[in-house]
């Protein structure tokens, strides 16, 4: 695999076209200037800082948009959470981070565990395509989850609350703001424990050549074994949100 190659296969118009979900505050943490800052604005410079292109970012509202966009040319990579049911469409790496998904339940909710909230009888409210939301999809047995009409965190609170659900969920720092800065939740709790673990990955279109995963793998394998992600995660300020993938 030589580096012609790899820029053949990811960088074919000369810039690295690289999307990223704003919808996701612990990887794009600050929208206020011109250009979106965070772990996954830093991961996809460095990923064009290798392939010796410059780097032309490419902002989703929401990962469903971006990973509809993979058959429509509008990148070239993404970062985005690689679950199964979007993986017939984007090729993914091996995880550089983690995010822990869990419930947030009223106090008098009898659930203690993440298990006890599937359950007949109760229902859950959730953003629409969330890489959590399509676990949930795929592995609930007895309880029903109630999406939102349109992707979007705040509408899953609010949905929790018109749809009177018994849990709400979402990954774990988002969850425990809602306690802390919404009086909406209060006498609320989030359980202990989590029900899926969301691995982020950068993925590429199928299709893109021989050589474009293996050197996307790389990449990854690097910035995950040598220190990138951990640095970023501590420049970010998101230390104890976010877990480098192992």
């Amino acid at each position: 695999m030589t580096l012609a190659a790899a820029r053949a296969a990811l960088a074919p118009r000369g810039v690295l076209r690289a999307a990223i979900n704003l919808s996701n505050f612990l990887l794009v943490s600050d929208q206020t200037g011109a250009t979106p800052r965070g772990i996954s604005p830093s991961l996809c410079g460095a990923l064009a800082q290798r392939l010796e292109v410059p780097l032309e970012l490419v902002p989703y509202a929401n990962p469903g948009l971006l990973a509809d966009a993979a058959t429509s040319d509008e990148w070239d990579v993404g970062l985005i959470g690689a679950e199964p049911a979007r993986a017939a469409t984007i090729a993914f790496t091996k995880p550089y981070a983690h995010l822990e998904a869990t419930f947030l339940v009223r106090d008098g909710c009898p659930a203690r565990r993440c298990d006890d909230v599937d359950a007949e009888g109760y229902s859950i409210a959730v953003s629409r395509r969330a890489a959590y939301a399509l676990k949930l999809e795929a592995s609930l047995a007895s309880a029903t989850l109630k999406q939102t009409a349109e992707p979007g965190l705040p509408a899953s609170a609010d949905l929790y609350f018109e749809e009177s659900c018994d849990a709400l969920a979402g990954l774990r720092p988002w969850l425990l703001g809602l306690l802390e800065n919404d009086e909406r939740f209060a006498g609320s709790r989030v359980l202990e424990g989590r029900f899926h673990v969301v691995e982020q990955a950068v993925g590429t279109p199928r299709g893109r050549g021989d050589a474009a995963l293996p050197f996307l793998e790389a990449f990854v394998a690097e910035a995950t074994g040598g220190g990138l992600v951990a640095e970023l995660i501590r420049e970010h300020g998101v230390e104890g949100k976010v877990v480098v993938a192992s």
